[in-house]
């Protein structure tokens, strides 16, 4: 039997036990897929991070695969902002590029003066596609609700998002959905939320995803963001605040940032704070 050590961290807080957590194992090298893939099931949380070298070195300081209990995804936003935290806290870096499936991420670094321990941490996501959500029907249907407030589109930064606007945070909260049937809509996550100004309260519901609720969706924020400027409810530039995860007793804040135009986007950014409260070892064959 092999050992590998692991760290967990909660993302989008800086209070534990509050947030998203990522395990993330810091040395992969060598483990199969499967093992990964068993690894994230076992320890069930919306996402593990499998650390490698890093294919070329001068471009990323490491290679992260990304697992749901089901799945592999290519990008992932919590997973990719705790990793960052992890291996900055080992390495001293204010900047910290990850290999992605779908490409690499830079995420940079704050840290408080006196004592150099990280306090906030920005990526730049890849920039999404977005387009017409083939089956909004089935998701509203599935949600129970009547309608979306704005049009309900599917974006894809390497995972797929759909977002349905409701009328106010209250219908956010009260959301009781099908998980059955939104499973049956494919890898895909359902953002439900309600926007005033800036402020946006969202849940995310994914069981297509191997995540029946998320306490805190990174690669969703980038596009939510998007889409708040691109239907006039925002505009570019502006900064959103993000509040997730409270009926999961797991109260998460991010924030995002879209800038460009909706026919030139030029980036897209997600930050948030993570504080690391576990670490362990594994036993593996």
């Amino acid at each position: 039997m092999g050992e590998r050590d692991y760290m967990v961290a909660d993302v989008f807080t800086d209070v534990p036990l509050e947030g998203n957590a990522v395990a993330v194992f810091t040395d992969a090298e060598g483990l199969t897929d499967h093992t990964m893939q068993r690894l994230a099931r076992e320890l069930h949380l919306s996402e593990t991070v499998f650390v490698l070298p890093a294919p070329d070195p001068t471009e990323a300081d490491a290679h992260v695969r990304i697992f749901t209990p089901a799945l592999e995804l290519p990008f992932a936003g919590h997973p990719v902002l705790g990793t960052a935290f992890v291996l900055g806290e080992r390495s001293g870096a204010e900047t910290v590029r990850l290999q992605t499936g779908s490409g690499i991420v830079a995420i940079s670094l704050t840290r408080r003066d006196n004592d150099g321990v990280i306090t906030y941490g920005e990526m730049r996501q890849p920039l999404p596609t977005w387009k017409p959500f083939a089956r909004a029907a089935e998701v509203l249907t599935a949600l129970r609700v009547q309608r979306s407030e704005l049009p309900v589109e599917v974006y894809d930064n390497g995972v797929r998002h759909t977002y349905v606007r409701l009328a106010d945070e209250q219908a956010v909260a009260a959301l009781e959905p099908n998980l059955g049937a939104l499973g049956q809509l494919g890898a895909v996550g359902v953002s439900c939320f309600a926007a005033n100004g800036t402020t946006v309260k969202t849940r995310m519901f994914g069981p297509g995803l191997g995540v029946a609720e998320d306490p805190a969706t990174g690669s969703a924020a980038g596009p939510l963001a998007v889409h708040l400027a691109r239907h006039g409810v925002t505009s570019f530039g502006d900064r959103i605040e993000i509040r997730q995860g409270a009926e999961i007793a797991r109260p998460s804040i991010l924030s995002a940032r879209a800038e460009g135009t909706a026919d030139r986007l030029e980036a897209v950014t997600v930050g948030g704070a993570a504080v690391v409260v576990a670490q362990g070892t594994f036993r593996v064959d």
